[in-house]
């Protein structure tokens, strides 16, 4: 058990996690619905992976870290079949997304609390690596964002506005007098 981290600040830790990560699952589902086709194979530079890599990456990263968490083990496999176009992917992603949340959402404290060895990098309580896939995929996302504009595709909002998105605030609520 991590020093100091009680099951109830994990069991409250998780749910705050997956709260946000759900949020995030949107926005990365918006960036990957926008990688066209016809120009999947896009790469900024010959050493970068292309928009179909990186977008398969994103995808399929969440869904292994959610699972080795619910595992209590990163085995981080793939599944044979990958997705063809970005539909088939943010499908595939959205699908394994609400599984995964789901499974993680139905730890136990106890559980949650179990150490979990990252291929000998990382030995940390199992809630802790939420924050992994958080920072993981935002990071991946922002990468992914930056080809979209090259590739002849619109950038969606993300946290605010984007030039192809402007940001629209929403009217004030009416408030009971």
């Amino acid at each position: 058990m991590s020093q100091g981290m009680t099951p109830e600040f994990a069991a409250g830790l998780c749910a705050m996690m997956l709260d946000g990560i759900q949020r995030e699952a949107e926005c990365t589902k918006r960036v990957l619905a926008a990688v066209p086709d016809d120009k999947s194979d896009y790469r900024p530079d010959p050493n970068a992976r292309t928009a179909r890599e990186l977008a398969w990456h994103i995808a399929n990263t969440d869904i292994q870290f959610l699972d080795g968490i619910a595992d209590l083990n990163f085995s981080m496999e793939s599944p044979e079949h990958k997705p063809q176009t970005s539909a088939e992917l943010v499908k595939w992603y959205d699908e394994n997304m609400k599984r995964g949340l789901t499974r993680v959402a139905g730890m136990t404290p106890q559980q949650l609390l179990t150490p979990i060895e990252f291929f000998g990098v990382f030995n940390l309580p199992a809630v802790a690596y939420l924050g992994f896939l958080n920072n993981h995929s935002i990071h991946h996302r922002g990468e992914l964002a930056t080809y979209l504009r090259p590739m002849g595709s619109k950038v969606p909002s993300i946290y605010g506005g984007s030039y192809d998105e402007p940001f629209v605030p929403a009217a004030p609520a009416e408030t009971a007098a």
